[in-house]
């Protein structure tokens, strides 16, 4: 897939910023990249322009381009470490409300 074609593909995130008093916009996909704008719709071009830039030289470079979140299979499964002690929590209050540990931190986090 092209830089031009992937471009609209990513997340996009834009938000004031009463310190720089512009709204910043960034790529979540790309972490490291931020914009700046009057605007939001004007952050969200320059960010835009930035991500295209950034794919255009990564291509040349053979570097990994990002997937989009919006592009990737996701299996559903999660692997989380946590204390002994939260975990003990967790069943606990899982068997209260008479549902699996998964169920009951899924009801949480939904």
């Amino acid at each position: 897939m092209e830089a031009k074609d992937l471009v609209d593909k990513y997340t996009y995130r834009v938000e004031w910023s009463e310190e720089d008093n512009a709204h910043i916009a960034r790529c979540l996909e790309f972490s490291s990249l931020m914009a700046h704008g009057d605007t939001a719709k004007k952050a969200l071009m320059e960010i835009e322009k930035v991500v295209k830039e950034t794919i255009e030289w990564m291509e040349e470079e053979k570097e990994e381009i990002p997937e989009p979140f919006g592009l990737k299979k996701y299996k559903g499964n999660l692997t989380l470490r946590i204390p002994s002690e939260v975990h003990r929590k967790l069943a606990i209050k899982s068997a209260e409300e008479g549902i699996s540990v998964n169920q009951y931190i899924l009801s949480k986090i939904s």
